[in-house]
Parts: C-alpha cells; structure tokens; sequence
C-alpha cells in the first residue's frame, strides 16, 4: 500500500524550521513538518493542518517544490510526499508528534530523517 503525505519547506530569508520528531522512525532527529493525507483531504489542507499542529504556526503556500516517490524514503513503507514551499505566521511552539522546533541557517543543517536533506536542497536551488 502506499501512502501519500505533506512536507513544508518553511523558510525566513536564510534560515528554515525544522521540527525534532517525538517518534519512530528517526525519533530525536530533526526533520521537515509534514505528516500524512487524511481520507477525504486535499493535498493543501493537510499541509496547513500538519504546519499547526507540528509549529503552532499558520502558514501560506506558496509554491509546489515537488513530488517524491522512492520507495526506499520511508523504512515504514512506500510513501509518497507532496512538498511545498510556504511562509509562515505565528509564534513557533512544537506539538503533536515534534518534541521542539527551531530555526537553522540553510547552510547549517543538522543530520536529518528521511530524505529531508534532499528536499531542502531542490527547495534553494
């Protein structure tokens, strides 16, 4: 089976959020906010809900970044996610499965889950 999920790439001049994940896989590691598509939910509303409840933050889409689809970028299974790049609005403050968030200069990233590192480079070039 295949599941399709939301990363956000949220970015403040050089610097982006990332959220430290409170659960398996990649528990403790820093990643992009996103989370998986409910039944029923469009692509977009799942990225403003996963942006709330990870960051507290609302956000504005403002560009699609794209698609990816290796099977191998989940150790839980095939899922795919649909990546955009917003700007947000709010004070940042960790919730549902994000033990903190914080900011980090582009050219500073700390080890990442998933296949985060590559989504962040294809966002900035």
């Amino acid at each position: 089976m295949i599941q399709l999920a939301v990363d956000l790439v949220i970015l403040e001049k050089d610097r982006i959020y990332l959220i430290k994940r409170k659960n398996d896989p990649f528990k403790d590691f820093w990643a992009l906010p996103g989370g998986f598509v409910e039944y029923g939910e469009r692509v977009e509303e799942a990225a403003l809900r996963e942006a709330k409840e990870e960051t507290g933050m609302d956000i504005k889409i403002n560009k699609l970044i794209g698609v990816f689809s290796d099977p191998r970028r989940d150790p839980r299974g095939h899922t795919v996610s649909i990546v955009y790049l917003a700007e947000s609005y709010g004070i940042p403050r960790s919730g549902s499965d994000a033990k903190d968030i914080k900011r980090f200069k582009v050219s500073q990233l700390p080890q990442l889950a998933f296949d985060h590192e590559k989504i962040i480079k294809e966002a900035i070039k």
